[in-house]
């Protein structure tokens, strides 16, 4: 990368976003005609469901789960574009759970976002350097048409691209460039925190890689912080300093990653990494889960995983399990590991390696 901005920034442990007691309920009932002449209740999916987390300055904490565990809901609710139904989120010490999403400004602009899907992510009538400048047109960013100019190309090199390339269409790209002006647009307002969601996804494996060390690359000279969204554990594991594990709206369990990989705590965690294939050929004993994911609409009661959990027992099924410090920077949200409650096989770190190795 060329030309990157002189600011740069030194990863240090206070936390540039704090999140606490975030929920975001989804009405799902019928209409109120409809529940007085055919019966029936409201109904309500708890989408985020009391959330905290906290990022570091100058690092990545990544979400994983599941399909529908809330995810890209928090991502939103973060970024504005969407209401919370209750808790706080405070960005560098200013609350900005309640503020609309253009508002405060001052805020806002030092916060943006990469969509999952770069076809349709960008307009499709305008030209590239439009697109790029809208953010700084929004912002009052450039005192000139000339400035503006030079500042478009200067992302353009950046992100990899060529100068002549903010004349063209997006239809003229391919995905991986796509998702490079994605970038380019991100990033010029100069922010200090991105929330990454699952940019990767809709891309080939060989653009992946090429993908995520320009995000690399770009954290390390800019000082980003990043919120990193995404359901491959590879891709994750390459990306991440802090991982949060997501079921069914809950954080069941946030650790650094290097930690996370090599000795996960969470039942649902080691099922998650079960999935990763085993290259290193350990031929480790893996316990299957039971059951399915449940109905978000009506959850298990006490902890939602209990009927998918070899170590369940009445106190999972009854009580709701806290997020509770377990070890060094772990929280764990589960009786069993609080009780020390059984024990499963543990996961094969080398087999973890080269399934992120070979994706990456």
């Amino acid at each position: 990368m060329n030309a990157a901005p002189a600011r740069m920034k030194v990863a240090d442990d206070r936390p540039l976003l704090s999140v606490n007691g975030l929920k975001k309920h989804f009405a799902m009932s019928k209409p109120l005609l409809n529940r007085l002449i055919e019966g029936g209740e409201t109904q309500t999916v708890k989408a985020v469901d009391g959330l905290d987390l906290e990022i570091p300055r100058g690092q990545t904490l990544s979400l994983v789960g599941e399909s529908g565990c809330g995810k890209s809901t928090v991502a939103r609710l973060i970024m504005g574009l969407s209401t919370p139904s209750a808790g706080s989120i405070r960005f560098d010490g200013a609350d900005i759970s309640q503020a609309p999403a253009g508002q405060p400004a001052a805020v806002r602009r030092r916060m943006q976002m990469i969509f999952q899907d770069p076809y349709a992510s960008l307009n499709p009538r305008w030209r590239v350097r439009d697109i790029i400048a809208e953010p700084l047109r929004t912002y009052g960013l450039s005192a000139s048409r000339e400035e503006e100019r030079r500042e478009v190309d200067r992302l353009l090199e950046f992100v990899g691209l060529n100068s002549k390339d903010g004349d063209k269409f997006p239809h003229e790209f391919s995905g991986g460039q796509r998702q490079r002006i994605s970038i380019a647009r991100a990033i010029s307002t100069k922010p200090e925190f991105l929330v990454c969601d699952e940019p990767t996804s809709a891309l080939d494996v060989s653009v992946q890689a090429q993908i995520l060390n320009l995000m690399r690359d770009m954290q390390r000279e800019l000082g980003l912080t990043y919120l990193f969204i995404s359901h491959d554990l590879a891709v994750v594991n390459f990306m991440s300093d802090w991982i949060g594990v997501m079921y069914l709206g809950r954080l069941v369990e946030v650790s650094p990653a290097a930690q996370l990989f090599n000795n996960p705590q969470h039942p649902y965690t080691r099922l998650l990494l079960d999935t990763i294939p085993d290259l290193g050929m350990s031929k480790r004993d893996r316990v299957p889960a039971s059951g399915e994911v449940p109905n978000p609409i009506n959850p298990p009661s006490g902890c939602h995983f209990h009927p998918r959990c070899a170590l369940a027992n009445d106190r999972c099924r009854r009580e709701t399990p806290n997020l509770r410090v377990h070890g060094n920077g772990v929280r764990v949200s589960c009786h069993a590991v609080e009780e020390g409650r059984g024990d499963l096989p543990a996961v094969a770190s080398a087999g973890n390696d080269h399934a992120a190795q070979a994706v990456i």
